[in-house]
Order: C-alpha cells, then sequence, then structure tokens
C-alpha cells in the first residue's frame, strides 16, 4: 500500500503541489491573523457608507478619536466593546465598518462583532491612516 501511496506521488508531483498550494490560500486570511475578517479599502467603504448606510466604529481610544475621526463614525474602544454592545445592536444587519489607527486593533474588534452575531463585519484597510493618505474628509473637535 505505501509503494502504491509513494509511486502515486512521485508520479503527480505538480498535482500535490497545486492542491497544497490552493489549500494554503484559502487558510492565508486565518493565519495571518484576520480570523476570515474581509477589510474594505477606502473607496469601498465610502460606497458602503452611502449606498448601504454603513456603521462607522472607531475603537480607538477615546483621547485618540477626540484628535481626529471619520466623520460620523461612532467611537468605543475596543477595550469597552463587549459591555457596550447594546449601543450599536440595531446594526447588526448592515455593514459595519471598524477602523483603529493602522488596523490591529479593528481585527480584534471585527471578530468580537462577528462572534456577537453581527452579519457584515470588516475592517478599514489601512485604517484611519489609510483614510487621511486618500484625502478623505475627517473631524477634528
Amino acid at each position: 500500500m505505501s509503494v502504491d501511496l509513494w509511486k502515486f506521488a512521485q508520479d503527480n508531483v505538480l498535482l500535490i503541489a497545486v492542491a497544497a498550494a490552493s489549500g494554503g490560500m484559502l487558510l492565508w486570511p486565518f493565519v495571518r491573523g484576520g480570523g476570515g475578517a474581509s477589510s474594505v479599502g477606502t473607496l469601498e467603504a465610502t460606497q458602503m457608507i452611502n449606498r448601504e448606510d454603513a456603521l462607522l466604529l472607531d475603537v480607538r481610544e477615546a483621547e485618540e478619536y477626540a484628535k481626529q475621526h471619520i466623520l460620523n463614525a461612532r467611537n468605543i474602544p475596543l477595550a469597552q466593546l463587549e459591555s457596550r454592545l447594546r449601543e450599536i445592536e440595531k446594526s447588526k444587519r448592515k455593514p459595519v465598518i471598524v477602523y483603529c489607527e493602522k488596523e490591529n486593533r479593528s481585527r480584534s474588534a471585527a471578530s468580537t462583532l462577528r462572534g456577537k452575531g453581527f452579519e457584515k463585519v470588516y475592517t478599514l484597510a489601512g485604517g484611519i491612516e489609510a483614510w487621511r493618505q486618500a484625502g478623505l474628509p475627517l473631524e477634528t473637535k
């Protein structure tokens, strides 16, 4: 039996390599730490905000949010997210775009939201830094 398996492997090296590469690509979002979270760029995010009334959720600390944030974004710091979920419960069925400074905290927040039943959760690729670089409007208080 092991001889037949070895011969099959030798005769089908390319097939096995393609299968391994395909499997690796499917698993990559989980391996890189995104937990399968979809991320959207600034263009797609603005389209979702305008067309689908997406909720923007800023998970940075209140001090960071106060300095500068995306217009109409809701601030719930990552550390308070689970205890303050009731504030955004009505958004469970619409898109929620989570962001922080560069996308690290937003991945964790997106995972939490998905675990709590939010259906369409995305992270903003590159965080608020990408938004700034795209020249999109920000609010400063």
